[in-house]
């Protein structure tokens, strides 16, 4: 059973509206897809941000938020497709890439560990605000070429980090925080056990 703490409650919420906003991207409604589509960026946010600073952080919860997060940019995907195609055009091998490893991400979470990942890397939640960020300002204000490319570049290179994780990972973890303590914790691991022998 799912904890109904504020931070789950709002993830819960960002999955319940999934169908809602897609409904409004398919349908051309540009202006209510833009403002559901913010009250899903501000949600995720503040999920994250509750739950580590009243410790109301959980098992349960992360994978909760990993899903969600999955809607949310699933969702900014097709708003991009829907209403933003003409200035993605000229950037589209860059865009396509970043999509490309986005999906990596997850397919090799579902082979590897049958699951969701929910690692929360600390590069993943950086950059999860920059895109956010990137995505709102795109369909509030409209596109900036430097803004893409920097929230592009981050994602990539936190894709790359959450993959090579996973690779590394003999089970999945939540709140990994990185594959610098993936790997120090690995080394410990392996030191512990070789003075036990």
């Amino acid at each position: 059973m799912i904890p109904l703490n504020i931070p789950n409650v709002l993830s819960l919420y960002r999955l319940l509206c999934f169908p809602v906003v897609l409904y409004f991207a398919l349908h051309g409604n540009a202006v209510v897809f833009t403002w559901l589509l913010c009250i899903n960026l501000v949600t995720d946010i503040l999920d994250g941000l509750i739950a580590r600073k009243f410790n109301m952080m959980t098992e349960v919860g992360a994978r909760l938020d990993s899903i969600a997060d999955l809607g949310t940019y699933i969702l900014a995907f097709v708003g991009v497709f829907c209403f933003k195609a003409a200035d993605f055009k000229p950037y589209l091998f860059s865009f396509s890439i970043f999509i490309g490893l986005f999906i990596v991400c997850d397919l090799l979470a579902l082979v590897k560990f049958r699951r969701l990942a929910s690692l929360h890397l600390y590069s993943w939640k950086i950059g999860g605000y920059i895109q956010g960020l990137f995505f709102f300002t795109l369909f509030v204000f409209g596109f900036y070429t430097p803004f893409y490319y920097f929230a592009i570049i981050w994602g990539i290179l936190s894709f790359i980090e959450h993959i090579c994780v996973q690779l590394v990972l003999p089970e999945l973890i939540s709140n990994a925080r990185g594959l610098y303590w993936v790997l120090r914790d690995r080394r410990r691991s392996d030191s512990f056990n070789e003075t036990q022998h």
